[in-house]
């Protein structure tokens, strides 16, 4: 495949007001969190790879397109430049794509600086006007934003996965572990609705980014959600990781909350849950030979948390732990989730036996859930989360999953409802509003 000339240029512009608007309403690519934000609009390359080799398949087009592009890059923050946004399949064996966009537009804040960049193919396009250069207006380049129109609503029920087949498969999951053919797989189940064709899908990342801005809240083809789950960021040769496991519904009264919180802390089910977690993400990074020692670790290998702190959001309490490294100028981050996907947080341990475990039992494509979601920079920079908390629109239609790490000691029941709070930030964004 011969990749075209890109010709990039970023430039610095005030503050805009509302970044989602300038996303397009019916495909809106965004990644926010807190006050900082990348969105985009318009598509001039994109690659969809399949199976086994995806990430490599991906990875190689993409240093192919950098090599061959022209950047001029006045502002050099992580974000600005050439960039591209991603969303992969969980499995190999998936029949959704694996995709990579690079838009026409992108407008971004990080930290006190807000930039626009500007993206087309050489062969098509003239050289950027040199009246458009350092001073002038942006507003001559880019198109005006627009208010969100029509909300994107819809009510969730179940799909393929209903309550009795989860509990089955959990059950069967269980009796499998017991038996020591794995010790840990996570089992998901599935909703669906259906949106109107008039339904301005920037709603939702709208909602979501409002209700948690402590997560990244991502929107990729068609795929969006808000994250806890950093699966790997690399800026500057930097690498640091996010591995979530162990959950519990937060209690609306705040003494009961304080305790479900410490519940979890020492729970035994749960700590299990998260060692798999941990073990496993220090085990897929140490193993990477990209990856070389965190200066700051006197161990001589990756430095973690020495044990797992709350993390609190308003749907749940979470056990988390952050992994940090550093990746050497050859390396990209796409070495790096490769390495880690998936977590034992989300498929199981050992990884080969869980993930045929998970297509066994729950007997439907994940497609992208779960799998990893974020945007990569020419300059080798990135940052994917896991696609949790979200849902895939294809068109009208949308299919969102949400499920929880079994181990010997889980309760069917139990689990099936640790899924109903994991749906709430999903389910919430796509629901009926009262107007004011």
């Amino acid at each position: 495949m011969n990749v075209p000339v890109l010709r990039v240029r970023t430039r610095r512009i005030p503050t805009p007001e509302h970044l989602l608007g300038y996303a397009d309403a019916k495909s809106p690519i965004a990644w926010l969190r807190r006050d900082d934000g990348l969105v985009a609009r318009g598509e001039v390359w994109r690659i969809d790879t399949f199976g086994a080799d995806r990430f490599q398949d991906a990875q190689r087009q993409w240093r192919e397109l950098v090599a061959a592009a022209e950047v001029h890059d006045e502002v050099a923050v992580p974000g600005s430049g050439l960039v591209a946004f991603g969303a992969f399949a969980f499995a190999a064996s998936s029949s959704t794509p694996s995709t990579l966009i690079v838009p026409e537009y992108i407008v971004g804040t990080v930290g006190e600086v807000s930039f626009l960049t500007e993206i087309q193919v050489a062969a098509d396009s003239p050289a950027f006007d040199d009246e458009l250069a350092g001073d002038a207006p942006v507003t001559a380049a880019i198109p005006a934003p627009h208010p969100l129109g029509v909300p994107a609503t819809t009510a969730l029920h179940p799909g393929h996965v209903t309550e009795a087949a989860h509990r089955q498969a959990v059950t069967e999951a269980v009796a499998r572990i017991r038996t020591g053919a794995l010790a840990k797989v996570v089992i998901a189940r599935d909703l669906v609705g259906t949106l109107t064709a008039d339904a301005d899908r920037r709603s939702v990342v709208e909602r979501l980014h409002a209700d948690y801005p402590e997560t990244w809240t991502y929107c990729v083809d068609g795929l969006v959600g808000a994250s806890p789950e950093m699966l790997g960021r690399v800026i500057d040769g930097a690498v640091t990781a996010r591995v979530l496991a162990g959950t519990m519904p937060r209690h609306p009264n705040a003494d009961a909350d304080v305790r479900v919180g410490e519940d979890l802390l020492h729970s035994p089910k749960n700590r299990e849950e998260h060692k798999y977690a941990i073990d496993s993400a220090l085990a897929s990074m140490s193993g990477m030979r990209q990856v070389a020692t965190a200066a700051d670790d006197l161990d001589g290998g990756l430095t973690a948390s020495p044990e797992p702190f709350l993390l609190k959001l308003p749907n749940v309490w979470h056990l988390a732990s952050d992994i940090r490294g550093t990746l050497p100028e050859d390396a990209t981050v796409f070495d790096l989730i490769e390495a880690l996907h998936p977590t034992a947080a989300v498929g199981g341990t050992p990884r080969d036996a869980a993930m045929r475990l998970i297509a066994e039992l729950e007997g439907v494509d994940r497609g992208r859930y779960a799998g990893p979601v974020g945007w990569c920079s020419a300059t080798g920079d990135g940052e994917w989360v896991i696609a949790l908390r979200g849902a895939q629109i294809t068109g009208n239609r949308v299919v969102a999953m949400a499920g929880g790490g079994i181990v010997a000691s889980s309760d069917p029941a139990e689990e099936y409802a640790e899924t109903m709070p994991k749906f709430r930030p999903i389910v919430t964004a796509f629901a009926e509003r009262e107007s004011n």
